[in-house]
């Protein structure tokens, strides 16, 4: 049996790539606002071992599950960095939130056939984008 990308709640597997434990950082909030909204979000850090409760992945090896997005808040240097990890966990989408814009890992997602944009997942949980 093949597993789906989307249940029928349409809620979905998100891994937050430099998730925060800093309230103010919009990491945290766009893990907090992925929980409140019914997706399961998966936190990568590689220091952190939780976040309000939720196991932090210290890397994208260490993720499993089938993942539909993969919402990117590292800088473009450390995102290059982990192309390989990236691939290789074949995200349904990236999004590239402002300032983790990455023309090398575009190109490489791009070569790969993994959809991304350059998005805020913020705005686009707010408006119903997501």
């Amino acid at each position: 049996m093949t597993q789906s990308r989307k249940t029928a709640s349409n809620s979905q597997t998100v891994v937050v790539l430099g998730a925060s434990d800093k309230q103010n950082r919009y990491s945290y909030k766009a893990l907090q606002l992925l929980q409140k909204h019914g997706h399961v979000a998966i936190p990568v850090h590689p220091i952190l071992k939780e976040i309000d409760g939720i196991q932090v992945a210290q890397s994208l090896d260490q993720i499993k599950q089938t993942v539909d997005t993969l919402t990117v808040y590292v800088s473009p240097a450390v995102s290059a960095r982990l192309a390989d990890e990236i691939v290789a966990l074949k995200p349904g989408r990236v999004i590239f939130n402002p300032g983790a814009e990455s023309t090398e890992l575009s190109e490489i997602l791009d070569a790969n056939e993994i959809r991304f944009e350059e998005a805020c997942t913020l705005v686009l949980i707010d408006t119903g984008q997501f």
